[in-house]
């Protein structure tokens, strides 16, 4: 599989599922166990609000490649429909996060980590 030629749609897709696996993993790693409290802290960055924060932290970090900004667009612009409890700026740019996720998830673990470790810096207090 080339990522370079998968569409926004389909990066956003394995994007949006190694996004969640990396946020579980980063909890259960935290020492965390009970699964109402797992699921409370993963929701604070697994949603179109949460992936717009951390887009937005990166961003001011000045943190992504040009490449990489154009695979955000290419996610962000992908956008088909918005669920009824979303808006759709905060879903665009959630879906061009995951894009990129997805995009680093096939062609680089190491800038994917890079991400994560920005995205985390700080744990809770950070959000």
């Amino acid at each position: 599989m080339d990522p370079y030629r998968l569409n926004g749609t389909s990066l956003s897709f394995i994007g949006d599922a190694v996004y969640s696996l990396l946020v579980r993993e980063y909890y259960i790693n935290q020492g965390y166990t009970g699964g109402n409290k797992l699921q409370s802290l993963t929701k604070r960055y697994v949603s179109a609000k949460g992936q717009s924060r951390s887009y937005q932290r990166l961003l001011t970090h000045g943190f992504f490649t040009e490449k990489e900004t154009e695979i955000f667009k290419r996610g962000r612009n992908a956008i088909t429909h918005i669920p009824k409890n979303g808006d759709l700026i905060s879903y665009a740019i959630a879906s061009g996060m995951e894009a990129v996720v997805g995009f680093l998830y096939l062609s680089d673990k190491e800038r994917l980590k890079e991400v994560f470790d920005l995205i985390f810096e700080g744990g809770i207090d950070n959000e």
